[in-house]
């Protein structure tokens, strides 16, 4: 996320935050429009999943979801009354967490409610840190969908692991999953897609996701036929990354992936004990 759009939204959350009697807060109408929501009854699907999450977190919904009612200006005159919601940090935290990931917005919400301080820059890192956990977690479903997917035409588990691993090859510029997981300083044991740059992480990604629709397309059937197909993707892929002056085997290892987890889910605490509870008068 380019930092002018980081600026540009910074401004636009602190701008919506209101303060009464040292308790900070904001209105659900009001960040429906910054996490770029169109119709109102979709924001309260995530509304609601939120306040589950609150519920299973052994917090009290009404601590920090409050309903209120707003009278707004219609034309040539008149006002209409409509549902809001008073939310804390912590409400608007959790409404970003089960917010749609595809939009930049939620990224930024995350952060942004999780940082008690508003620095650009601790903004600015724990964005690119949220961005490469969606990042490492969109692979898992795509591969399920993937070992199901070819199960079905003939491939048992052996299979599976063969198949990715001539994929990796492929990607890697001729270097195992084995060889990349020595390279890398992988622990024993670990997925290699943990210590992989977001960039490589979504290349091997969008190259399983070619594989995935082809072989549906196609109706490939067999390890043979689906290797081939497996491995001309990567190939591909990896041919747009080079001419991008990106090699894959020659990045240097990321941040462990759940180290950072970790440090999500902590900093997650910390921020419901510094929200105070909307009991305003």
């Amino acid at each position: 996320m380019k930092k002018e759009i980081v600026a540009k939204l910074n401004i636009s959350f602190e701008d919506a935050a209101y303060q009464k009697d040292d308790i900070e807060y904001w209105f659900a109408r009001d960040l429906q429009v910054l996490l770029n929501y169109t119709e109102w009854r979709n924001f309260l699907q995530v509304v609601e999943k939120a306040k589950t999450t609150c519920e299973n977190s052994d917090q009290r919904i009404s601590d920090h979801f409050v309903d209120v009612n707003k009278t707004i200006n219609m034309p040539k005159g008149a006002t209409k009354q409509i549902d809001d919601i008073m939310l804390t940090r912590y409400a608007c935290y959790l409404i970003a967490q089960n917010g749609d990931p595809r939009k930049e917005q939620i990224a930024f919400a995350q952060s942004y409610f999780a940082i008690q301080t508003r620095k650009q820059e601790l903004l600015e890192e724990r964005i690119e840190v949220i961005e490469r956990l969606q990042a490492r977690e969109k692979p898992t479903t795509t591969e399920k969908e993937f070992s199901k997917l070819i199960y079905e035409r003939g491939v048992d588990n052996p299979g599976f692991g063969r198949i990715r691993n001539k994929g990796d090859k492929a990607l890697f510029g001729g270097h195992t999953t084995i060889n990349m997981k020595k390279k890398l300083g992988v622990p024993k044991g670990r997925a290699l897609a943990d210590f992989l740059p977001t960039i490589t992480i979504k290349a091997k990604d969008f190259a399983t996701e070619i594989t995935n629709f082809n072989v549906k397309k196609d109706d490939l059937a067999g390890e043979m036929r689906i290797t081939g197909e497996h491995v001309k993707n990567n190939t591909e892929v990896r041919s747009l990354l080079v001419k991008s002056d990106i090699i894959p085997e020659e990045l240097p290892p990321a941040e462990d992936a759940k180290k950072l987890e970790r440090k999500v889910k902590a900093d997650s605490k910390k921020l419901l004990k510094g929200s105070k509870p909307l009991h305003l008068e």
